[in-house]
């Protein structure tokens, strides 16, 4: 299974590396882009024996390692075949 995970950070959770790509697009003549918001994006091949057995251990990934549940959300696709 192919799983996609999306990490960002909680809404109200000042984003440095965000803002300093916002002033870098604002500086580049790009003024119509607002709120830049930076994360993370991961694709892992799983083998579990079904979509739900993939789910659990996805989820307890990203709440140990992927993602810092106090600062960051994570939402994850799960999709049959391989990358």
């Amino acid at each position: 299974m192919v799983v996609k995970i999306f990490v960002s950070l909680k809404s109200g959770v000042l984003d440095p590396q965000g803002k300093a790509i916002e002033r870098s697009l604002h500086t580049l003549g790009y003024s119509e882009v607002q709120d830049v918001r930076m994360g993370k994006y991961l694709e892992l091949n799983v083998e579990a024996s079904s979509h739900e057995a993939a789910e659990s251990r996805i989820r307890e990934m990203c709440e140990k390692l992927l993602a810092n549940p106090v600062i960051e959300d994570y939402r994850f696709e799960i999709e049959d075949g391989t990358l």
